[in-house]
């Protein structure tokens, strides 16, 4: 049987580079995705002939669907899994205010919600249509969120709400893929030490709070080691792994409005009758 194979965005650093390592020695091949290409194309030398790096900045849609083509063509046919971990925090604050400025200020610098949030939405796309040309349909999909999907994390307001809507969005669209062998779940990591965090954080966390790599790949290796998950959200806070359950609902109006009445929601919009934005 072929090698399953494997994107992972963010690849040639932190998280996405220990998966690097971790999928290769599970036996994965592994296309690897990131926007330092001397440094990707070291590690596609270093790693070896499972590996194949492209040059990718994942907020360009046409450089993420060249990926997912090349990576199908190399892997002769199948791509089994997306690990959509690339990010970046707030490239611009929202509480900076722009003095001396009589009419409206420039717009907001939002790479951050096309980086972290849009991209990985492109993604599940990409990865959905290739997934239902493998020789056994299906994949799986695990994003990297962060304890700011669930948390308010005021100093990254977009990243927050970046964060937010990947939980939303594995939760909403993971439901509907199952039916086509497709899981698409969340992992939200404590700090761990890579070059997303700021180096005087990296200096003044205290180690107890500090998450190792290998909760981080223990999390992974449970999503997809034969697992049928899907729809999680598991907060990764020292060795410890946490799942995060859809909240309660309040009453039952709310708990009809978001069970009962999806039947009509599927019945509007399968003829064709989807409400329009005006």
């Amino acid at each position: 049987m072929s090698k399953p194979v494997a994107i992972v965005t963010g690849a040639a650093s932190g998280i996405g580079l220990s998966l690097t390592r971790h999928l290769l020695s599970s036996g994965w091949r592994v296309a690897m995705a990131d926007r330092n290409e001397e440094k990707g194309r070291a590690l596609e030398k270093e790693l070896g002939p499972d590996v194949m790096f492209m040059k990718v900045d994942v907020s360009k849609y046409d450089q993420k669907a060249a990926l997912f083509q090349s990576a199908f063509q190399w892997g002769k046919g199948r791509l089994d899994f997306l690990a959509a971990n690339a990010g970046i925090d707030d490239r611009q604050s929202l509480y900076e205010g722009v003095p001396n400025i009589l009419g409206s200020p420039p717009e907001l610098n939002t790479d951050c919600i096309q980086v972290d949030l849009i991209s990985v939405l492109q993604g599940v796309w990409l990865l959905s249509h290739y997934a239902r040309r493998n020789k056994v349909p299906g994949g799986k999909v695990v994003i990297t969120c962060s304890g700011a999907g669930i948390y308010p994390m005021e100093t990254n307001p977009q990243y927050t709400m970046a964060k937010h809507g990947l939980i939303g969005l594995a939760r909403s669209a993971g439901l509907c893929f199952k039916e086509e062998n497709l899981t698409i779940n969340c992992i939200l990591p404590g700090f761990v030490k890579t070059g997303l965090a700021p180096p005087e954080m990296i200096d003044r966390m205290p180690q107890e709070y500090v998450t190792p790599m290998s909760t981080v790949m223990r999390a992974y290796d449970m999503f997809l080691h034969g697992s049928e998950m899907t729809g999680q959200a598991v907060e990764l806070s020292g060795d410890q792994i946490h799942f995060h359950s859809i909240p309660k609902y309040p009453d039952e109006i709310s708990r009809w409005l978001h069970e009962d009445a999806k039947k009509l929601w599927n019945e509007v919009y399968a003829v064709g009758n989807a409400p329009k934005s005006s």
